[in-house]
């Protein structure tokens, strides 16, 4: 008989199931006029303000179980929910509005704790320049945090996953695989930097470079690459139809993550596969690149290619591999370990 649990087809088909429940028969979604983006395409949804601007949503799930190590303090739990809502608001180019959070805990929850969840949430409101504005609280076997962020930013700065073109850069911000090789280090209980533990820890929401990007108007394309860089270029490339050539020797990789890797395999694996990273993938039209340049630590690692062409890695030796399509996924049994 076929496997028709959730664990037997992921996260992403999921979604897809959903989307189509939740469009009506002509292709547009159920409810009110006004939804410019609905269920399921983008990293939010988008509301049309009738003027404009627009208005971007966005709702992240975490587990006490799943997404907190252990080694986690609360204050480290309270910015990371708060940070992976607003790092979705950030691949849109949007500005924060603020962010509404309900938890749910067990009874015997101390209260110093909650106050320290909560100092962590306000604090990561605060560094992306809004706060937290409502919630609900309640009580739950383990502890639970569901977080809903809004965002406004101009439809003509709207950045979506598609858009990206053949001939354009692909570009990072930041690392790639740092949060990964953190927890990795933990299972392992081996030693990393206090660099590579806030990375996994302390995840910074990239809002202040995604609103330079979408106001430079040379940004085609943008995701957030929470889930893996692998995951995050299938999902860049089913949105554009396009396809990826990255070269390997341009991943940007923390001297600490390359000494911790015990080998180019490993290596390999955490900076394409493994998940947590926060930071924004983006393609860049290719004339315009001097107006983003300097805007951030970006690196160039590739460029748009055919759709037909797949996704591939050229080694510095100029051999190509298929990049895999698989990385961190919530609702899959065989999960690569990261975060949501």
């Amino acid at each position: 008989m076929k496997d028709t649990r959730v664990s037997s087809i992921g996260e992403r088909a999921l979604i897809s199931i959903l989307s189509e429940i939740f469009k009506a028969p002509d292709g547009k979604e159920k409810g009110q006029e006004g939804i410019l983006i609905g269920a399921g395409s983008d990293d939010c949804a988008v509301l049309d303000l009738k003027g404009e601007d627009c208005l971007v949503v966005t709702t992240d799930m975490l587990h006490r179980t799943t997404d907190f190590p252990k080694e986690m303090t609360p204050w480290q739990m309270g910015w990371m929910s708060a940070a992976v809502n607003f790092s979705d608001i950030a691949a849109m180019g949007a500005e924060p509005t603020g962010l509404i959070m309900a938890i749910g805990m067990p009874l015997d929850t101390e209260i110093t704790f909650v106050e320290a969840l909560a100092k962590g949430m306000q604090a990561c409101a605060e560094f992306c320049g809004t706060a937290i504005i409502g919630g609900d609280l309640d009580t739950h076997a383990e502890l639970t945090i569901t977080g809903t962020a809004l965002g406004k930013v101009k439809k003509s700065q709207l950045l979506l996953r598609r858009g990206a073109r053949p001939g354009d850069l692909v570009c990072v911000t930041g690392y790639t695989g740092s949060a990964g090789a953190a927890l990795e280090a933990l299972q392992l209980k081996k030693s990393v930097t206090e660099t590579v533990l806030k990375a996994l820890f302390e995840p910074i929401p990239r809002i202040k470079e995604a609103r330079q990007m979408a106001e430079s108007g040379a940004v085609t394309s943008m995701i957030d690459t929470s889930d893996g860089l692998a995951m995050s270029l299938y999902d860049l490339a089913r949105q554009s139809h396009v396809g990826f050539r990255i070269r390997e020797d341009s991943l940007p990789i923390l001297r600490e993550v390359r000494e911790f890797a015990s080998n180019p395999d490993k290596l390999r694996e955490l900076a394409l596969y493994t998940g947590g990273d926060f930071e924004l993938l983006l393609t860049i039209d290719p004339q315009k690149m001097k107006k983003v340049q300097n805007i951030c630590n970006l690196t160039v690692i590739g460029e748009c290619t055919m759709y037909e062409a797949g996704i591939v890695l050229e080694s510095p030796e100029c051999k190509l591999t298929t990049i895999a399509q698989r990385g961190y996924q919530q609702l899959k049994a065989e999960t690569i370990d990261g975060s949501s």
